[in-house]
C-alpha cells in the first residue's frame, strides 16, 4: 500500500491537544446544493478524444476532509482531464443524502465517508457502488468545554455531539465508549454519556449556548469549536496504529462504472493529480480549498480556524481499505448495522491503472475487490 501524502506534516497531538456549510460531516440533512464548473476549464478541457458522457454528476460535502473535490473542482484541475465532459458538481450535508441520490440515478460519483460508503452498499445487497479510491485521512478530534470537561473521564455524563446516528464519527465515537467500558443506547444516544447527534452547520451555536458540552467531529468543526473556546481532548488519529484511517473514500454508481469506465478513469486522473497539486502547494491547495468553501457558504474560514484544521488532514489516493474493515466492525459492535459482506465493495481497477502510468505505486483493496 502506498503511504497516504499529508497536506503538511502530520503532528501526534496530545489529549490535551485531538464525516456544515463548512461545518458538515460525513452526513446530515437531506439537500443538495449544486453550482456550475468553471467555464474556463471547461474550454480548456474540451480538446482530444470526447468521453462517452456528456457530463459527470460528481457530489462531495463542504468539508476540509473533502479537500480533494473542494481544490480539484475549484482549479479545474478534474475537469482538464475530462476532454469536453462536463462536470455538474452537488454538494451535500448528509452521507445518506448523497447514497440516496446516488442509488436515484442523480449522481455518479462522490466524496463520502466510509460508513455511509458501507451503508449503502450493504442495504442494496452489493449491488449500488464501489469504492474506486481514497481521498484523505484523519482531521477528526474530540473538542470540550474545558470549564466542565479536564479528563477524557470527565465525558461520562456529559453531552457530546455527532454529526448523524451512523455517520462516521459516530460510530467511531460509539466505539470509544465501549472500549472505556461505559454503555450508551445506539439509537437514542442515550446512556453514560448522552450522543446528541447534531449538524455540524449548528453544532457551535450549541456549543456556545452550553446546550452540548462537546463533540467528536471532523474538520473544520472542530478547529472552528477550538476558536470558540474550546479544547482538543483528543485526535482519533491518535487512536490508529499507523495514524492513517479512511475519513473520506470516492465512490461510483457501478451502473455509470459500468457504462462510462472511461469518463471515471478521466475523473480519477484529476483526483490524483489533485492530490498531487495539493502535497506540491499545501498553502495555495490551503486558499484554493477556502475559496471553494466561500463560494459555498458566503464567507471564508478565518485563519484560526482553516490553519490547525489543514495541518490535520491527509489527502491520499490510497483507499485504507484495511481501516474501512475496521470501522465496519465497530458499527456491527455498536448494533447499528448487522455483519456486513464487503466483498466486491471495492474496484481500485481503473485507480491503479491510473497510479501505474503515474509512476506511483498501486494501493491495496485489503481482500474486499470484486471477484
Amino acid at each position: 500500500m502506498s503511504p497516504a501524502r499529508p497536506l503538511t506534516a502530520l503532528r501526534a497531538i496530545a489529549v490535551t491537544a485531538t464525516l456544515p456549510l463548512l461545518l458538515t460531516a460525513c452526513g446530515y440533512g437531506s439537500e443538495a446544493k449544486k453550482d456550475e464548473p468553471k467555464a474556463d476549464a471547461a474550454a480548456s478541457a474540451d480538446t482530444g478524444k470526447k468521453l462517452s458522457a456528456p457530463e459527470v454528476r460528481i457530489g462531495y460535502f463542504p468539508n476540509l476532509t473533502h479537500a480533494t473535490a473542494l481544490v480539484g473542482l475549484q482549479e479545474g484541475l478534474i475537469e482538464k482531464e475530462l476532454n469536453g465532459t462536463k462536470i455538474k458538481p452537488q454538494s451535500f450535508n448528509a452521507g445518506p443524502s448523497e447514497i440516496e441520490a446516488l442509488n436515484g440515478g442523480s449522481l455518479d460519483i462522490g466524496f463520502i465517508g466510509p460508513s455511509p460508503s458501507i451503508n449503502g452498499y450493504v442495504k442494496s445487497k452489493g449491488t449500488n457502488l464501489r469504492i474506486i479510491s481514497g481521498s484523505a485521512s484523519g482531521g477528526v478530534k474530540l473538542v470540550v468545554n474545558p470549564d466542565k470537561i479536564k479528563t477524557l473521564d470527565d465525558l461520562k455524563g456529559k453531552k457530546i455531539a455527532t454529526p448523524q446516528k451512523g455517520n462516521t464519527q459516530d460510530v467511531a465515537f460509539l466505539n470509544w465508549i465501549s472500549e472505556k467500558g461505559w454503555k450508551v443506547d445506539p439509537e437514542s444516544g442515550k446512556g453514560d454519556v448522552s450522543v446528541v447527534r447534531t449538524d455540524n452547520k449548528v453544532t457551535p451555536d450549541a456549543f456556545k449556548q452550553g446546550s452540548i458540552d462537546g463533540a467528536w467531529v471532523p474538520e473544520p468543526t472542530a478547529s472552528k469549536l477550538v476558536s470558540d473556546g474550546g479544547t482538543v481532548l483528543l485526535d482519533e488519529t491518535d487512536l490508529w496504529p499507523d495514524k492513517k484511517f479512511v475519513i473520506t473514500n470516492i465512490i461510483v454508481s457501478q451502473k455509470f462504472l459500468k457504462e462510462h469506465p472511461d469518463v471515471v478513469e478521466a475523473v480519477l486522473k484529476g483526483t490524483v493529480k489533485t492530490n498531487e497539486w495539493i502535497n506540491a502547494n499545501p498553502d495555495k491547495a490551503k486558499e484554493s480549498a477556502n475559496a471553494r468553501l466561500a463560494a459555498e457558504g458566503g464567507k471564508p474560514l478565518e485563519a484560526k480556524v482553516i490553519d490547525p484544521a489543514w495541518k490535520s488532514i491527509l489527502v491520499t489516493d490510497d483507499p485504507l481499505a484495511s481501516t474501512l474493515k475496521t470501522e465496519s466492525e465497530w458499527a456491527v459492535k455498536a448494533k447499528l448495522i448487522e455483519q456486513p459482506e464487503l466483498t466486491g465493495i471495492y474496484d481500485l481497477t481503473l485507480l491503479n491503472k491510473v497510479l501505474k502510468a503515474a509512476g506511483k505505486p498501486e494501493v491495496s483493496d485489503a481482500g474486499l475487490g470484486a471477484k
